[in-house]
């Protein structure tokens, strides 16, 4: 697993294959940051879109005991959507490296 650091905080990443494959294991939590026509142009399925402008706003509904992967186009922002997630106490994030870009997946829409 690796990992990229963002203003001095280390934000764990995942392959689009480890994505795969924990979404088949279920459990795990999937949060799209994109903007909503982003997401309605294609996204991976089970993925919740919630944009990372409303991101800190939308913790309060979420179970930060549970397994959360954040997605984005290409990983830059759900970088930065998994460092919100961890600055609010949600200690089980991961950052898809490469985005839905990497995803080789159907997308839905």
């Amino acid at each position: 697993m690796k990992g990229v650091c963002v203003f001095g905080s280390r934000v764990k990443t995942i392959t689009a294959s480890e994505l795969a494959e924990r979404l088949v294991a279920g459990g795990s939590t999937l949060i799209d940051v994109r903007e909503p026509y982003e997401f309605a142009a294609g996204h991976v399925p089970g993925a919740v879109n919630i944009p990372l402008g409303a991101l800190g706003g939308a913790v309060a509904n979420l179970d930060a005991g549970r397994d959360t992967l954040v997605i984005c186009q290409s990983g830059r922002r759900s970088v930065t959507g998994a460092r919100v997630l961890m600055k609010a106490g949600f200690s089980a994030v991961r950052s898809v490296a490469g985005g839905t870009t990497a995803w080789k997946g159907r997308l839905e829409r």
